[in-house]
């Protein structure tokens, strides 16, 4: 049966915490807020749940899973990034936007970009979202919370309850976190190049 965890949005419960990061570590699969919209995630590397999350998801071997991060040291960990990628995310992290890089050795091979070598990361700037990342002491892996055939993600943990009951292990409740998607930005090319428009100010990559 799925765990149903009610966490304070700006105190977080210490102990529901370290219970969510326990689910994690021991293969679990959970929903949880960020900064932009819930996501559903899972502990680094973890093939059987990233196939759980394809399957809620209904999506194929070409899905793109981000790596939600803690900060930049942990970042450089997984992404290649140079100077000038440098100064971007110190000015924009936490936040809610998502950086597409060249990925390092230390990310599994089925998280790249099959072609491309690319891995997206993010720091969100979300309390709960923090307060699992740290007591985890590594990235989470996940995607936004999106029903197959739904344009939008889903809002209201309740339902998240109603509809996915027995396919997630936990789902954490940390209060209304928006339904606006988070900025894409590709940090591969010779400048910044935003290829998805969304929360945040897009006006810092205009040319």
């Amino acid at each position: 049966m799925t765990q149903f965890f009610q966490i304070h949005p700006d105190n977080p419960q210490v102990r529901l915490i370290k219970q969510a990061v326990a689910i994690l570590r021991s293969g679990g699969l959970v929903i949880y807020p960020t900064d932009s919209s819930y996501a559903l995630g899972c502990q680094i590397g973890d093939k059987g749940a990233m196939e759980r999350i394809r399957r809620i998801r209904m999506v194929d071997d070409a899905h793109n899973f981000t790596l939600i991060c803690r900060d930049l040291t942990e970042i450089s960990h997984y992404a290649k990034i140079d100077n000038r990628d440098y100064r971007l995310l110190k000015a924009l992290t936490p936040g809610p936007y998502t950086f597409i890089h060249k990925a390092t050795k230390q990310v599994p091979r089925r998280l790249m970009h099959p072609k491309r070598r690319t891995i997206g990361i993010r720091v969100p700037d979300n309390t709960i979202a923090s307060a699992l990342l740290e007591a985890l002491g590594e990235p989470i892996m996940s995607t936004t919370l999106i029903m197959p055939g739904d344009e939008m993600p889903l809002t209201d943990p309740y339902e998240m309850r109603d509809l996915l009951d027995q396919q997630v292990d936990l789902i954490i409740d940390g209060g209304y976190c928006g339904l606006e998607p988070t900025t894409v930005v590709v940090m591969t090319e010779d400048r910044p190049a935003v290829v998805r428009a969304g929360k945040g100010d897009n006006s810092l990559f205009e040319v």
